[in-house]
């Protein structure tokens, strides 16, 4: 039987367990050594300091530190880091933020299970892969399309703006990114300043219309 991904060694971070069982499961039928998971942002820096794998495959949207502040905070300390996205998420705004931030590779997780094992041997070799279904869009948008308001943000206010919008608070977002809750106050105002907003409310409404959060 062939093994694609013989002697690959990973590094699984998802929140939801059934999710990372059946991933696994994938990733050794094809001969990768999966070699930790977990489900939050902090360990999965943590693993990866630890044991330095060949690929590391991240959800975006997971308890305490999410994928964005995870991906932000490994690429500064491991620029050479080969990471996946593997999210729920297909919008086109989502694998631009994280291509931006670092990421080699952007997946939805409704793909066929070829396509991940492919999307996982291309980041093995240090070649960048997007989910087919999502290229064109993307390519727009990096020739200057408009993919939404959230556009108008910077890769920090777009993660402070994402964390603000499910509902956790400046406090919060400040100790779970590291900053200063003052330092989030200000990105706020800069937030709202750019998307014509005036409270919490507001902003989780834009981002359940522009697809980034569910209700």
């Amino acid at each position: 039987m062939s093994q694609p991904l013989a002697g690959l060694s990973i590094l699984l971070i998802d929140d939801h367990a059934l999710v990372r069982m059946g991933l696994r499961a994938l990733l050794e039928s094809v001969g990768a050594r999966v070699l930790a998971e977990a489900d939050n942002g902090e360990e999965a820096l943590r693993l990866y300091d630890e044991l330095q794998p060949d690929v590391l495959i991240l959800d975006l949207y997971m308890p305490g530190m999410g994928g964005f502040a995870a991906l932000e905070r490994l690429r500064a300390r491991h620029p050479a880091a080969r990471v996946l996205i593997l999210s729920a998420h297909h919008e086109v705004v989502m694998p631009v933020r994280a291509l931006r931030l670092g990421a080699l590779g952007y997946l939805c997780k409704r793909s066929a299970p070829e396509e991940f094992i492919k999307a996982v041997r291309q980041i093995g070799r240090n070649q960048r892969y997007l989910d087919p279904q999502l290229a064109q869009q993307v390519a727009l948008v990096q020739l200057g399309g408009a993919a939404d308001p959230s556009e108008a943000l910077t890769d920090k206010e777009f993660a402070i703006f994402l964390q603000l919008a499910q509902g956790q608070s400046v406090n919060e977002v400040a100790q779970e990114l590291h900053l200063s809750p003052s330092t989030v106050g200000t990105h706020l105002y800069h937030i709202k300043q750019k998307l014509n907003v005036q409270n919490a409310a507001e902003l989780a409404l834009i981002a359940v219309r522009c697809g980034l959060i569910e209700v």
